[in-house]
């Protein structure tokens, strides 16, 4: 993954709650066995709506999604975060999260921003009356930032820093690498060992 600490975008206001990750992706598109191209499929059924948000071509290059509580309830799929990140969404700001949901963002380089519901009300009141308002979710300071205010908001240590330095759990894994090589050598020659072009010898 790229590093990433902070992100300024135009706001995708959507004025719904309880948003599960079924109605972010359809269970029919999970079926892809790739981890990329699911634009298509973001709140699929939705779109078929007229007066859908996504439909707005004024919101073609949103990349800051505002959404109401309890955003990616339901199931662990992590094809919502990709949908979300495959349509150009580089960050969540909601009142809350499920957690799940939550997880499997920030592990895919998808920023999320809890915020009081009163600031969540502001930015998507200002962002219905102008396509163009911004809002910069900063990573590196834990601050969301926007014309007129800020507000503080709290994320994983652990899910900051790997974003913060563009790694995943792999890359986490290797920088032990010494580590694991040194235990390798040393585990008796009677137990099986790994190649590392895979299988048992």
């Amino acid at each position: 993954m790229e590093p990433l600490s902070s992100h300024t975008g135009t706001v995708l206001p959507l004025r719904r709650s309880d948003v599960d990750t079924d109605q972010i992706i359809p269970s029919e598109y999970c079926r892809r066995l790739s981890r990329t191209g699911y634009e298509d499929a973001l709140f699929a059924r939705w779109r078929e709506e007229p007066g859908f948000v996504l439909n707005d071509p004024l919101r073609a290059r949103s990349t800051v999604l505002v959404a109401g509580a309890n955003f990616g309830t339901g199931s662990s799929r992590e094809h919502a975060v990709w949908a979300l990140r495959d349509w150009g969404v580089a960050a969540v700001i909601a009142p809350s999260f499920g957690d799940i949901f939550r997880r499997n963002a920030l592990k895919n380089g998808l920023l999320v921003a809890q915020l009081p519901e009163d600031d969540v009300a502001h930015l998507m009141a200002r962002a219905e009356q102008d396509a163009s308002y911004e809002v910069t979710v900063d990573l590196a300071r834990c601050v969301v930032r926007w014309p007129g205010g800020s507000r503080p908001f709290d994320v994983d240590s652990r899910a900051r820093r790997l974003l913060l330095e563009g790694l995943d759990d792999i890359a986490v894994t290797l920088e032990r690498q010494d580590d694991i090589i040194a235990y390798e050598q040393g585990r008796p020659d009677w137990l099986p060992a790994f190649s590392p072009t895979g299988g048992v010898s």
